[in-house]
């Protein structure tokens, strides 16, 4: 009679474990894992690519199998054990919302699934109807718009014979002139160099001879649109000199600061507000349908990720490449790095070198450095993205694009005609598909934002 009574409390403790570890998620008379040894579960993600839905999960150490369960009506429902971290939904219900779990076996028990473990993902209709909705600030009948609605259509409906693998999603982006307001009057990182060397307070009466010659030849160049050989160099030289031994907290916060200057040519816009919203809703779209992008930009790594930061642009400092500039320890001197150490004492700062601009081919190069795969995509706006574009759509084995803006636009924005004219000529010889800022796109900068063209100081040439 004891041995019973003890076998009806142990499955009594049993089913109070289980209902108190599940809570309204119930599976069935699965023995789990005691909450005591719960700390390691599988983390679900879900996408669907128009067809079917793609299931991944974490390993968990000691799990000898998976099982995937979908939750409805308030109850887990096994799929399938997997000795796997992955698994695929086919011919998903469009329209339908779904959720799932996955438990692993570990030491001959079960791991639990609470409500918070589920991961819902949405059966849309499809990539090209997400397409119409997320570009809303495209006009109906604008041609890049329509091409790359098609084009994710196709490479993300698998079996498609253009279907393209997540992992391989791979989209660049060039920044000044492609997401963000390229001259007034000139480039963000030429008008920052110039109010640090000329006008800063703190920083005027210090700087050299050398950075004073070039602010002075960027400050001529607003002025009078002439244009200076080895410029972009030599800008690139200046900006490591004058911010040298800055920490990089230190150089954003300037940034930062520098941002909250009004913008010369617009009304209700700051020099840190100049993104081009049609062109944000491209990367928005990008990333719902799987793509990692990337900035690739000629401006110095440094003050791209200053501008970003804090933005209305949603990427991680790791997805932005630019020119680049040396980095040392505090405390390192002229002591080559192969010859110091790192210590907990040191900071890294601005070494006032600076090492390469990134601009042609030196963006093909960085690309495959420091992304190590070949984009499918390519957005530009300039001969110094032509590389990158040709680098995208030549001999790649997937389906590939490369969008050109064309800066067309004179009335809501400082455009340039002849530079617009000289870009569509190209996006004809190359295959490249043309973005009119004037005819595609609804809107620049959003509401309140008014250009009233160059008061006292002239675009720089093209």
């Amino acid at each position: 009679m004891k041995k019973t009574k003890r076998m009806l409390a142990a499955l009594l403790a049993a089913c109070m474990l289980q209902t108190s570890v599940l809570g309204a998620v119930t599976a069935g008379a699965e023995t789990v894992v005691s909450s005591e040894a719960q700390s390691a579960k599988p983390v679900v993600t879900a996408s669907f690519d128009g067809k079917d839905i793609k299931l991944t999960w974490t390993s968990v150490a000691g799990a000898v199998k998976y099982r995937l369960y979908e939750y409805e009506n308030g109850k887990l429902k096994k799929l399938a054990d997997k000795t796997g971290c992955s698994a695929t939904i086919k011919n998903a219900a469009v329209g339908r919302d779904y959720k799932f779990a996955v438990r692993a076996r570990v030491d001959g028990k079960w791991t639990s699934v609470t409500k918070g473990d589920l991961v819902t993902v949405s059966a849309s209709s499809s990539s090209a109807a997400e397409g119409e909705k997320m570009l809303s600030l495209w006009t109906s009948d604008a041609k890049a718009k329509t091409e790359l609605i098609s084009y994710m259509k196709a490479i993300t409906t698998e079996g498609s014979k253009d279907y393209i693998p997540v992992e391989n999603r791979i989209a660049v982006f060039d920044f000044d002139g492609t997401l963000f307001c390229e001259t007034d009057p000139n480039y963000f990182d030429y008008t920052l160099l110039k109010y640090r060397v000329l006008e800063d307070p703190d920083y005027k009466d210090k700087a050299s001879d050398f950075e004073k010659e070039v602010a002075n030849k960027i400050k001529e160049q607003n002025e009078t649109g002439k244009s200076f050989d080895g410029l972009e160099v030599d800008h690139g030289k200046a900006v490591a000199s004058a911010f040298k031994g800055m920490t990089l907290d230190e150089f954003n916060s300037y940034i930062q600061k520098f941002k909250k200057q009004s913008m010369p040519s617009y009304d209700g816009m700051k020099r840190g507000e100049g993104f081009y919203r049609p062109m944000l809703q491209v990367i928005d779209y990008l990333k719902a349908n799987g793509f990692t992008v990337y900035v690739v930009s000629g401006t110095d790594r440094f003050i791209v990720r200053g501008i970003v930061y804090n933005s209305a642009l949603d990427l991680p400092n790791s997805q932005i490449i630019g020119s680049d500039e040396l980095l040392v320890a505090t405390n390192q001197g002229d002591t080559d790095g192969l010859k110091y150490t790192f210590t907990d004492a040191d900071k890294l700062v601005l070494g006032g070198k600076f090492i390469i601009k990134n601009l042609k081919t030196n963006k093909v190069t960085v690309i495959a450095q420091e992304i190590g795969e070949q984009p499918v995509l390519s957005f530009g706006n300039s001969t110094g993205d032509a590389s990158m574009a040709e680098y995208a759509t030549s001999g790649n084995k997937y389906r590939s694009l490369a969008f050109m803006l064309c800066c067309d636009d004179t009335e809501r924005e400082n455009g340039n005609i002849e530079k617009a004219d000289k870009m569509y000529s190209l996006c004809d010889e190359f295959d490249w598909v043309p973005i009119s800022m004037k005819n595609d796109w609804t809107t620049i900068y959003g509401d309140g934002i008014t250009y009233n063209g160059a008061k006292t100081e002239v675009k720089p040439a093209a």
